[in-house]
């Protein structure tokens, strides 16, 4: 296992680029296979990637929220000291990478992107607590948590067919949650992952040697709250440093949180998780100023959601409006029969997810397709569509798309941790596709 760590590690410290590079060669890629596999020439597939490099703007700034929100509530003391008894659990290095493997796999269980930032904000906590820890290990089994997601109960193509007016309810109707969410197949993936993702991450640690640890003040925030003397503040100053506004609106906050879980239940979407963390970080910071110190803070690790984000909205406009997805997902049905359709669905779902990096965009590109093959074949449409949300949330571990935020949180770039990625993309696709096949 070391072997191959090492290998991977080496393999993606040499080869792998910046991630906005990455997303430009990928841009490249999708252009080329659409001129070779689709009716579309190069200037239909300019114009395809054009419409569709904005599209993800309200995505992208969720994504921002997430990332700022998240920070600013990690740097209050209040949370630094909830994290940090937990972190507190971590007697060891590997007793540290189990629990931070665990904890984001739950997370992400009950949300995509509390997940995403809960695990890695929980990782830079047991970097500080716990003694010659392998910080880019560490932060690897956070991203690697966030596996789950599709199969938890925020999961986006479970919850769409399970919604009155879906775009396929023509052809499948309603399929409520427990035929997909909480279906025995899926049930047991998930179970499997959680023991076996911790185990493997824990068979990854270095030697000694090769350890890459971090000097645990480096890990903490810079926001310094300004001494000002009480008798020398400026009216504006004292409103800029009043707990009681800071209590105020965050009470109305909470007030509306109270609502919002009495009326739907405890059921999270980006929006709820963003507002929730948004709220708890005035409160907690104390006063307006404090809040906005750590604001600016956190910004400085959001460039990379805000420039590259466009563009795979843009590779996402090249793949839908060619029917380069649908050539892909048709190419994987052809060599499928009853028992390995739920099998080879999965593995086209992983391809396409490379070039179309959201849950909803991929359930609308492949569902026509793939259900029509699942009742052609006499297939489970639940599974077919549990096998499409597997293999969206399967080939994210190697995707840096979705490993930005907890990037930025970490302080380091995606081939720090890509290595690592690699080697649990190979476990669990093992694991998956067992599910798929024989559960």
């Amino acid at each position: 296992m070391k072997m191959l760590v090492s290998f991977f590690n080496r393999l993606m410290q040499r080869y792998l680029p910046d991630p906005f590079l990455f997303v430009i060669i990928l841009t490249f890629v999708v252009f080329g296979l659409g001129l070779i596999f689709t009716d579309s020439g190069p200037y239909q597939m300019a114009q395809h990637w054009g419409g569709g490099f904005w599209s993800l703007l309200t995505f992208s700034m969720q994504m921002v929220l997430v990332l700022v929100t998240g920070h600013v509530l990690a740097s209050s003391n209040i949370f630094k000291k909830g994290l940090g008894a937990l972190a507190s659990l971590a007697k060891s290095p590997g007793q540290a990478i189990v629990i931070v493997t665990v904890v984001s796999m739950i997370a992400s269980l009950i949300n995509w992107g509390f997940g995403l930032v809960i695990g890695a904000l929980f990782a830079k906590e047991l970097a500080k607590k716990v003694q010659n820890v392998d910080y880019r290990l560490l932060i690897a089994s956070a991203y690697g948590g966030f596996i789950v997601w599709h199969g938890g109960i925020s999961g986006s193509i479970p919850l769409t067919i399970a919604t009155e007016g879906h775009f396929s309810q023509d052809l499948i109707g309603i399929i409520p949650t427990e035929q997909t969410i909480f279906a025995g197949f899926n049930l047991l993936i998930i179970l499997i992952l959680l023991i076996v993702l911790p185990v493997v991450n824990r068979m990854m640690m270095p030697s000694k040697d090769q350890t890459v640890t971090v000097d645990p003040v480096l890990l903490e925030a810079d926001v310094q709250a300004a001494a000002i003397e009480q008798g020398a503040m400026t009216p504006a100053e004292k409103l800029e440093n009043s707990r009681i506004i800071s209590l105020l609106i965050g009470i109305m906050g909470l007030v509306f949180l109270f609502y919002y879980f009495a009326t739907n239940g405890f059921k999270l979407n980006l929006d709820i998780v963003n507002f929730l963390f948004l709220f708890l970080g005035i409160l907690f910071h104390g006063t307006p100023k404090r809040f906005l110190d750590a604001v600016v803070n956190a910004v400085k690790g959001a460039s990379g959601i805000i420039i590259q984000f466009p563009f795979y909205a843009g590779i996402m406009g090249m793949m839908t409006a060619s029917g380069l997805a649908a050539v892909m997902s048709e190419g994987f049905v052809s060599i499928s029969n009853e028992f390995t359709f739920p099998f080879f669905t999965f593995l086209s779902a992983g391809l396409v997810n490379f070039f179309v990096p959201s849950g909803g965009g991929q359930w609308a590109v492949q569902a026509p397709v793939m259900l029509d093959a699942a009742q052609t074949l006499g297939v489970s449409i639940p599974k077919t569509a549990m096998a499409v949300a597997w293999g969206d949330a399967w080939t994210n571990l190697i995707q840096p798309f979705w490993a930005l935020p907890a990037l930025a949180i970490a302080g380091l770039k995606a081939k720090d941790i890509m290595g690592y990625c690699v080697l649990m993309l190979v476990v669990s696709g093992v694991v998956i596709s067992a599910g798929m096949l024989f559960f």
